[in-house]
């Protein structure tokens, strides 16, 4: 399993980068996952359901299961956040997992970067960086491709992808 990072600022098209590759990496045999950081209050549940309520009433853990899908929602009741590292533990096997978010982990990322959004770049600051996938020339001799260019996406980021031990491990070396 491995894994890699989408960097960049709200706005630069991250998630919608995400969703093209995602097709993409199926239509190649890869089975891909998501982890996703909401800097934002957010909830997967609608109040009112069963779940919502068992989870109001103070239930650590809601499984919620159908014939379709699970979810599995877990409240921290004031524990910490939890690292990427602990995040990555719970997912199942899978060829890769594109990480939105998480800027501060040590894992592997490549930025996405869009002109128009008129916000810097963030490869001079992040050594994480390793690639871009912008709208515009950018002096760097980090490898970049072009936003629309799906195929030479999904390349650089199957290129620049690290085992997951690996990125737990440098995780582990900056706390």
């Amino acid at each position: 399993m491995k894994v890699i990072g989408l960097a960049g600022w709200s706005g630069a098209g991250k998630t919608t980068l995400l969703t093209r590759l995602i097709p993409h990496f199926n239509a190649q045999g890869l089975r891909v996952s998501v982890i996703k950081h909401a800097h934002h209050q957010f909830d997967v549940d609608v109040p009112g359901k069963d779940s919502w309520r068992h989870r109001e009433a103070g239930a650590a853990e809601v499984l919620v299961a159908s014939a379709n899908r699970w979810a599995l929602m877990h409240e921290l009741r004031g524990a910490a956040e939890p690292r990427l590292p602990e995040l990555l533990g719970k997912l199942s096997a899978v060829d890769l997992v594109v990480v939105e978010g998480f800027k501060r982990e040590p894992h592997r990322k490549i930025e996405v970067h869009r002109a128009g959004n008129d916000k810097p770049l963030l490869f001079p600051d992040d050594p994480g960086i390793v690639g871009i996938a912008t709208d515009v020339a950018v002096e760097t001799r980090l490898p970049t491709v072009h936003l629309d260019d799906i195929e030479a996406a999904a390349a650089l980021l199957l290129r620049a992808a690290m085992p997951v031990e690996e990125a737990v491990a440098r995780s582990a070396a900056t706390r």
